[in-house]
């Protein structure tokens, strides 16, 4: 019996050990989730994982298709930060949700907005009284519209900063264009594909992940010198966490960079911070 308590404890002794040894071999290793939407956001996180794991960092990507959940799941404490806005949007989102408190952990690239039709290859082209569809977003009007002034379709008022503009701050619109605000931006591209409105305005990422080339298909596109660069958002006060700081440097690392630029070819084009 003594023979047998004896190899019990031994056994006992060495299976703690062994976990001992497992946990300080992985102990020092980090976990971050992050929320992020398909296209390009996970992709370029999906890239960065090995990246991360050589530095101790275990990355769960957290897919998400929507613009209202990740910061939900952010302010709940679910995800560490997420990946798929910038920073109009964010201080929109904190604006009308005053329990999010969220910063700008650090910039990563620009997803260039596009104007899309199946029948008109310009906005010059655009009859008059014609539709033009975009997101419910109101954090992406003054984007949009901003874009539709740059291009000469329509003024806004001079007093009206451009990243708050909403259709109500449009001035002159010489061909009476309606603009149909209430789709979820995730949609927009099925709304081109089944023709509806004369133009469809949609985010590149969403553009990407539903087939289209925004360099090729696009009628109108915003310039890589557009201020609004995505980003990871964090919650107040963990910018600069070591685990967060590392991600941020990861994804702004030439490697990435380097990736974006092969991967798609100018429709995501990433920032130097």
């Amino acid at each position: 019996m003594k023979k047998i308590i004896t190899l019990l404890t031994t056994v006992f002794i060495i299976s703690v050990l062994a976990a001992c040894g497992n946990g300080g071999s992985g102990g020092d290793e980090k976990e971050l989730v992050v929320g992020a939407s398909n296209v390009p956001h996970a992709e370029i996180l999906e890239e960065a994982q090995p990246l991360l794991e050589e530095k101790g960092i275990k990355l769960e990507i957290e897919k998400l298709q929507d613009y209202v959940t990740p910061n939900k799941m952010l302010a709940a404490g679910e995800l560490d930060a997420n990946f798929f806005q910038h920073v109009p949007y964010m201080e929109s989102q904190m604006e009308d949700n005053k329990s999010y408190d969220f910063e700008n952990a650090g910039g990563v690239h620009i997803e260039p907005m596009g104007v899309y039709s199946q029948d008109y290859k310009s906005l010059d082209e655009l009859p008059e009284g014609g539709t033009v569809i975009m997101s419910n977003s109101v954090g992406e009007h003054g984007r949009i519209l901003s874009l539709l002034e740059k291009e000469g379709l329509i003024k806004l008022k001079e007093d009206v900063a451009k990243t708050d503009a909403t259709v109500k701050d449009i001035a002159e619109n010489p061909k009476n264009i309606k603009f149909k605000t209430d789709v979820e931006a995730g949609l927009l591209p099925k709304i081109y594909k089944n023709g509806e409105g004369e133009a469809v305005v949609i985010n590149t990422n969403y553009a990407i992940d539903a087939g289209l080339d925004p360099q090729k298909d696009a009628i109108a596109l915003e310039g890589s010198d557009s201020e609004y660069v995505n980003i990871v958002a964090v919650n107040k006060g963990h910018k600069d966490d070591e685990a967060i700081k590392t991600l941020v440097e990861v994804l702004q690392s030439k490697e990435i960079q380097d990736f974006i630029n092969e991967e798609y070819n100018g429709a995501v084009v990433p920032v130097k911070e």
